[in-house]
């Protein structure tokens, strides 16, 4: 299961913007906002690509909870 986006971390590391990730993506940076927001979660090829530009693995996008710890939180 997705958890928190951890996009605004990964930005600060590679110095760059939410605007400048949205140029070269080529979608708004209102996108990119709802992504680091939680609001919106990145599609395979979205989060595929945003790896790329910002030069790291696609699992680290995100936090992630596996199914099984789910139910052990509760």
């Amino acid at each position: 299961m997705v958890g928190k986006c951890l996009l605004s971390d990964r930005l600060l590391q590679v110095r760059m913007t939410q605007q400048e990730l949205a140029e070269q993506l080529g979608v708004t940076r209102q996108q990119i906002n709802s992504y680091t927001t939680n609001k919106r979660i990145m599609s395979l090829v979205t989060a595929k690509n945003i790896a790329f530009i910002v030069k790291c693995d696609i699992t680290d996008l995100y936090e992630w909870v596996l199914v099984d710890d789910r139910n052990k939180r509760q």
